[in-house]
């Protein structure tokens, strides 16, 4: 009898081993020093690097540095980790990258507002247009460097939710307004930024 259920438990571990998204119903990814960085995001290694479970991306005002999942966010997911912005302003969640456009969930310290917008990312330029976006909702909340916020993404039913330390919280439909509703996820910073704890489920 138990000949028979191996075919199953190999197929099964092919399907999850071959899956396009970055993860699924029974497996939270996590990053850590155990998984090759390489082997799950596009990057450059002189802009983000591992060190034990720390990810830390550096960039500046006119190259910003980005790392980008190899797969696709699932249809519904969490995602939760926690940022410290060392140097500069900007940290951004890139939400849903489906060739240059994505969601923009970020945190800016110049204007002093998490943000939820429309961008556009350009791998072959820093121009300026071809890169960022539009505001579409935004809330105050003080930031300063050298802080750690913790920081909750959620995707259900097309319904968007970033929130930050449990206190300071957007929300908007994707539908509605006009954003992407499937892609990969990414990371970019203006300067240093250090990101730790980050775990990506897909819930129902």
């Amino acid at each position: 009898m138990r000949i028979k259920f191996i075919p199953l438990i190999l197929i099964t571990i092919v399907l999850f081993s071959c899956s396009n998204t970055i993860s699924t119903t029974k497996k939270t990814y996590k990053v850590s020093q155990t998984t090759p960085l390489k082997k799950e995001w596009h990057f450059t290694a002189n802009e983000w690097h591992l060190q034990q479970d720390t990810l830390t991306g550096n960039g500046g005002p006119m190259h910003w540095g980005v790392i980008e999942s190899k797969k696709q966010l699932p249809k519904n997911y969490e995602i939760n980790f926690k940022v410290n912005m060392t140097k500069e302003s900007l940290f951004e969640v890139m939400l849903n990258i489906d060739k240059k456009n994505y969601i923009r969930t970020y945190l800016y310290q110049i204007d002093q507002n998490i943000v939820i917008g429309r961008g556009v990312y350009n791998k072959n330029s820093d121009e300026y247009g071809k890169r960022g976006g539009l505001t579409v909702f935004r809330k105050p909340m003080k930031l300063e460097n050298n802080k750690w916020y913790s920081v909750k993404i959620k995707v259900s039913n097309n319904q968007l939710y970033f929130s930050v330390d449990d206190k300071t919280t957007l929300e908007c439909s994707l539908e509605k307004s006009d954003l992407s509703q499937k892609g990969k996820l990414g990371f970019i910073t203006n300067g240093e930024a250090k990101i730790t704890d980050l775990s990506i489920q897909s819930i129902q």
